[in-house]
């Protein structure tokens, strides 16, 4: 925990927030040009400036037991004398996928030379910001959170008062991973330019800060949508109750606007104007996590473009945290990020360990009364998937593995045990059943039988993929506690659990297993998962049944689980089925200009035609290529 901010306060614009409300912050200091360092906490997100001039932005996810600060060095910045210090800070306050709701406020210090020369205090000036407008709690996606209205027409209201200390108590701690890099703006093509309308194309996939520059001859509202591709000539904007876009009142003149605190994930842009406009430009800046790739010889040149597009996948996944498809939801799923960090122990120099470990260990601090994950973390929603406990398992393990890091281990290994107790305490006639509360989503994958009720309540039925995950879980903590030192209490569990799982779900005249007792839902990833649990007794006959098709396959990213079977039980054997199925499914995603890997092989009609074209859990080619 931090030994600074010794003299800074939690502070505010006032001692109540409403929800979507923008403040700013302002104060002065004196300085020379010896290094200098800005840390800086808040509730939401922050914009950093420094006498006028852009610094940094983005605050890393987090809890409030958990509360993390940027150290950023503001010494580029810097001039002898007098300095100024600028802050705008969005408190969110509607709990979504990305973002757990707390109270409002920022915190923060300047140092030079051991010196603080500036820290948040009720003498810090600050006012309501008279641009963005506050409480306007317009939702892209449940998933990614709000979007936003600016108003370049407003004049600055000079309304300056001394800011609110506020009850805010927090742990503080340093990003344990690097902070996102800014590129140039991407370059665009224009495919249709009207005067009050225009369709923009960027050329690719792409996550950015949204800018524009247009010159209105008078004030106008304009409103911008984003997506992936085009149907109809138009981006995907409204699907169900999902709205990609956002809205800026133009002012007369010239117009010039980036927004720091919200990134799109998108290929195209569209602009819808009142009156006709002048547009300079509209488009992202780019916004990347710094890692560099390895030099991985591929077998001939579609692997290589196959691998190089899963690779590109992963990088547009990765913000302060994994996310899954920037374009619908910026999340950071235990499943999800566990493929992507597979992938990434193989496409980057030294597996990049450091991101991959703060991203374990944010989930690790995950607080949920059930004692399980949230959906993803941080998260305010009253919504988990069991299933996706137990891969957590997993990717510590992998982690370590990969890394030679037990520290991790270490310090999540209680977290592994109370979710282990969870799963037992849901333990009827020696088999773990699936969980029956509507905010505990029985989901396995999005193919038949797997999908689970949303917001439903199930039947507190046993079935063979969540004993077999569990089954899994348990064998990866059992490394982890080898090489951490930590007492191991589950090994009685897991040959009771195989045994009973066998006996219950096995089908012999199908020569298979069964999602259900004496059901006919023969699955690919529960038999591959009975498989990889040491359940299954006829390993050699199921991955015949999987590789010639007669039994329910799984969805891109699931494929994981049916290679591992497949090399586990004939590597030799099953090679060219592997090889073969990646190039045929990845190859048709390049042959339709694709630029980032799909979510499901349907691409953007699947999920009522809200399928993503960019999702990280569909990079797995990197591991098997």
């Amino acid at each position: 925990m931090s030994q600074h901010f010794k003299n800074s306060s939690w502070i505010w614009i006032s001692d109540s927030a409403g929800a979507d409300e923008y403040g700013e912050f302002i104060g002065s200091f004196v300085a020379d040009e010896s290094r200098a360092t800005c840390r800086i906490s808040c509730d939401g997100d922050y914009v950093l400036y420094i006498n006028g001039k852009y610094i940094a932005s983005n605050q890393y996810g987090d809890y409030e037991h958990y509360k993390i600060y940027d150290e950023i060095d503001i010494t580029p910045h810097l001039r002898n004398g007098e300095n100024k210090m600028q802050v705008l800070v969005w408190h969110y306050g509607i709990d979504s996928q990305r973002y757990k709701k707390a109270d409002a406020g920022v915190i923060f210090e300047l140092e030079q030379e051991g010196v603080v020369l500036l820290s948040s205090n009720e003498k810090i000036l600050c006012k309501k910001s008279s641009k963005y407008l506050s409480g306007y709690c317009k939702e892209i996606t449940s998933q990614l959170g709000l979007s936003f209205l600016y108003d370049a027409s407003k004049e600055e209201i000079d309304e300056w008062v001394g800011a609110t200390v506020v009850d805010k108590f927090c742990s503080l701690y340093p990003r344990p991973a690097k902070k996102l890099e800014l590129l140039p703006q991407k370059d665009i093509k224009i495919l249709c330019s009207e005067g009050n309308y225009y369709l923009i194309d960027l050329g690719e996939e792409t996550v950015g800060l949204p800018t524009l520059d247009i010159t209105s001859e008078s004030s106008q509202k304009i409103l911008v949508t984003w997506g992936e591709d085009l149907q109809g000539g138009h981006v995907r904007r409204r699907i169900g109750n999902r709205d990609f876009s956002f809205e800026y009142i133009a002012k007369e003149g010239r117009n010039q606007y980036t927004n720091y605190m919200l990134r799109l994930g998108c290929r195209y842009m569209e602009l819808y104007a009142e009156a006709p406009i002048e547009l300079n430009y509209l488009g992202l800046i780019p916004q990347i996590y710094p890692v560099t790739e390895r030099s991985i010889k591929k077998e001939n040149e579609l692997d290589g473009r196959i691998y190089d597009l899963c690779v590109r996948t992963l990088k547009l996944c990765m913000m302060e945290h994994y996310v899954d498809t920037p374009w619908r939801e910026q999340c950071l799923y235990a499943f999800d990020s566990r493929n992507q960090m597979l992938c990434g122990y193989t496409a980057f120099e030294d597996g990049n360990a450091e991101y991959a470990r703060a991203n374990l260990l944010l989930m690790g601090k995950d607080r949920r009364q059930s004692g399980l994950l949230s959906i993803c973390s941080p998260c305010g929603m009253e919504l988990e998937i069991p299933s996706f406990s137990l891969y957590y398992f997993i990717a510590v393990r992998e982690y370590i593995d990969y890394t030679g890091d037990i520290s991790l281990g270490e310090e999540v290994y209680q977290k592994l045990v109370s979710i282990a107790e969870v799963f037992l305490k849901n333990r009827s006639n020696g088999l773990i059943t699936r969980f029956s509360d509507k905010t505990q989503w029985n989901f396995y994958d999005w193919s038949k039988y797997l999908e689970g009720k949303l917001f439903e309540c199930d039947s507190a039925i046993p079935d063979l993929i969540i004993n077999c995950l569990f089954v899994i879980a348990l064998e990866n903590m059992r490394v982890i506690s080898q090489k951490t030192g930590k007492l191991f209490p589950f090994e009685s569990v897991i040959g009771e659990i195989k045994a009973r799982a066998n006996e219950e779900f096995y089908d012999s005249s199908a020569g298979a297993y069964s999602l259900t007792r004496s059901g006919k839902e023969f699955t690919v990833l529960g038999n591959s998962l009975a498989i990889l649990a040491g359940v299954a007794e006829n390993a050699s006959d199921i991955c015949e049944k999987i590789v010639e098709g007669s039994i329910l396959d799984c969805s891109l990213s699931m494929r994981c689980f049916k290679y591992d079977a497949l090399i586990m039980t004939d590597k030799i054997r099953f090679k060219p089925y592997i090889t073969e199925e990646i190039r045929r499914d990845y190859g048709r995603m390049l042959e339709q200009g694709a630029t980032s890997v799909w979510e499901t092989s349907e691409g953007a009609s699947a999920f009522g035609n809200a399928g993503s074209l960019c999702h990280g859990w569909s990079a797995i080619p990197i591991c098997y290529l």
